[in-house]
């Protein structure tokens, strides 16, 4: 065989028909069990970031239905406490209402109480002057009748030692 450079052509046809079946058999037992398991894993990837989207896109629904939830309880939290407040002032009212009657209805009794001591002491002191002012007249009729008894007396007297 004259071939150049001692190259057995038959040598390079089963070193290429061996990398061909050597390929092959690679391609067959590791390329696609490989590729098979990357598409898998690739698919679950693929599941489990659509999975986690989902609960994204709902969570954040839920956060906006909450954010709704606080800004409604707010302006309820306002509403009742205004209603609160309003309720409040009328119950203060009403109190207030009463305890000025109840404060007019003792003012009223103390001035009624008030007038009859008045009344009373007026009449006590009446007849306490009355009673001072007969004691004083009997006194004076009293004192000028014994007065005048004792003069007539010494005038009687004073007629005997004279006759």
């Amino acid at each position: 065989m004259g071939i150049p450079l001692n190259i057995d052509w038959q040598q390079i046809l089963l070193h290429i028909f061996n990398l061909i079946i050597l390929v092959g058999g690679l391609y067959f037992l590791l390329y696609q069990p490989v590729k098979k398991f990357i598409e898998k894993r690739e698919a679950l990837y693929q599941e489990m970031d659509r999975e986690a989207s989902e609960k994204l896109k709902n969570a954040q629904e839920l956060e906006k239905k909450a954010q709704e939830l606080l800004d409604h309880a707010d302006d309820e939290i306002t509403e009742r406490r205004i209603k609160a407040e309003a309720e409040l002032n009328e119950r203060d009212a009403a109190q207030l209402l009463s305890v000025e009657k109840e404060a007019k209805r003792i003012i009223a009794e103390a001035q009624k109480a008030a007038e009859e001591e008045r009344r009373s002491i007026l009449d006590h002191t009446d007849k306490e002057i009355l009673i001072m002012t007969k004691k004083a007249a009997a006194q004076m009729v009293h004192t000028s009748t014994e007065e005048a008894y004792r003069q007539f007396l010494e005038a009687a007297e004073r007629d005997e030692g004279h006759a």
